[in-house]
């Protein structure tokens, strides 16, 4: 980003909605935009003061709140850009094997029963997809929301682009989908190997990465949030590519109402 460009990203304010890793946040905050990150959990990336601990409805209804630092923050004008990080637990294809009881698979849909370790997982997956619904409609003029493959793609539109972590540096492969509002697609910034995999005894094959996290995360909770962080490669090209498109609209409409 231009330096000049850059003394004008502090009247720019970005939402990035579910994220306790602040990974894209920082990215944002670096280029020096007044951005913030927002999570039901604590924040894990180091900058409680950067994060609202609490419901993000809240958060864009009353345009802030209270921090996780205790600080109360509200920004000036509107929220310019959210980039959202919906929990893909109930929403991803990846889950779909927890719906129905496994005695059940040669049955048509319609009979089988719930799983029986999960017997309110359907429930959970309409919430998922009505919290995933909410985020796309906020109003805010430029929004991404970013998920897995999974039931989004054909319940509510596809996709506007699918990346992937080596577009952006990161050798590792973990399909990405965008949708996105008033916003372009992103560009590959350095295309690299698509990472390690490893294959399990069951004949399954696994990124290296992913794979690491299963063996790392002591709890579901654990082994959930390593598993969604952004990789820094594409969280850089979101901080940096997004945030230039709108200082450069904010340059274009100016020069019009000249």
């Amino acid at each position: 980003m231009m330096q000049e460009n850059k003394k004008l990203a502090q009247d720019f304010n970005i939402l990035v909605a579910c994220e306790e890793s602040q990974r894209v946040c920082s990215e944002f905050r670096k280029l020096g935009f007044n951005a913030f990150s927002c999570d039901l959990l604590q924040c894990s990336g180091g900058h409680p003061e950067w994060h609202f601990n609490c419901d993000v409805f809240e958060i864009i209804k009353n345009n802030g709140g209270v921090l996780q630092n205790g600080e109360k923050v509200f920004i000036k004008g509107k929220w310019d850009l959210m980039v959202a990080h919906p929990p893909c637990t109930f929403l991803a294809v990846s889950g779909a094997r927890w719906y129905y009881h496994p005695d059940d698979k040669d049955l048509p849909f319609e009979q089988r029963r719930p799983h029986p370790r999960f017997p309110n997982r359907r429930k959970d997956q309409e919430d998922g997809k009505k919290f995933f619904i909410s985020l796309a409609e906020t109003d805010i003029e430029h929004i991404a929301i970013e998920n897995p493959i999974g039931i989004m793609n054909t319940q509510w539109r596809k996709p506007d682009q699918i990346v992937q972590p080596y577009f952006f540096g990161d050798e590792a492969s973990k399909t990405t989908c965008l949708w996105l509002k008033n916003l372009p697609d992103l560009k590959p910034t350095k295309i690299v190997g698509k990472g390690e995999w490893i294959e399990l005894s069951s004949g399954k094959r696994l990124p290296k990465w992913y794979s690491d996290a299963l063996t790392k995360a002591k709890t579901p909770e654990e082994r959930r949030n390593l598993r969604s962080k952004t990789f820094p490669g594409f969280a850089k090209a979101i901080a940096e590519q997004w945030g230039e498109f709108l200082i450069n609209e904010s340059i274009k409409e100016r020069k019009k109402e000249k």
